[in-house]
């Protein structure tokens, strides 16, 4: 009786193992969209990974998954889970948008592209510079509303 039982716990295990094979098989299945996505995905994470002198080892360890894991990841043959995006993206101080590639779809029109440089220019500028071009802006705003 006890070989019978034996042999059944092992055909049920192999059976569990086999469902469990196929299962995950179509579970993480790509499409072509999908390999080309998690590829660059992946590209653009070990790229910003090395900007910040990081290893697999230690973002995967910052990320509470295996090395191997991170590797799979980083070479798209994992799909990065979204829920791992928002941390990756502050991690590396980028939108998750920039992370995932996407661009900026935002319709600019007229100088706002030169505006925009400018304000950032002078955000890097000694507060007391700051000061003295927030006040010549206000200057010419106030003159021109009048």
């Amino acid at each position: 009786m006890r070989y019978y039982q034996q042999h059944f716990e092992d055909s049920l295990k192999s059976g569990v193992k086999i469902m469990s094979s196929v299962i995950d098989h179509y579970l993480h299945k790509m499409t072509e969209d999908d390999k080309t996505f998690f590829q660059a995905l992946g590209r653009q994470i070990a790229n910003l990974r090395k900007e910040h002198n990081m290893t697999q080892g230690h973002l995967a360890e910052h990320l509470g998954i295996s090395q191997q894991h991170m590797a799979s990841l980083e070479k798209g043959i994992r799909k990065v889970p979204a829920s791992m995006l928002p941390a990756l993206a502050q991690l590396f101080g980028v939108s998750v948008d920039e992370l995932i590639g996407l661009k900026d779809t935002v319709a600019k029109r007229g100088p706002m592209p030169k505006l925009q440089r400018q304000i950032e220019q002078v955000a890097l500028l000694p507060k007391a510079k700051q000061k003295f071009v927030s006040e010549m802006l206000d200057t010419v705003i106030q003159q021109t509303a009048h």
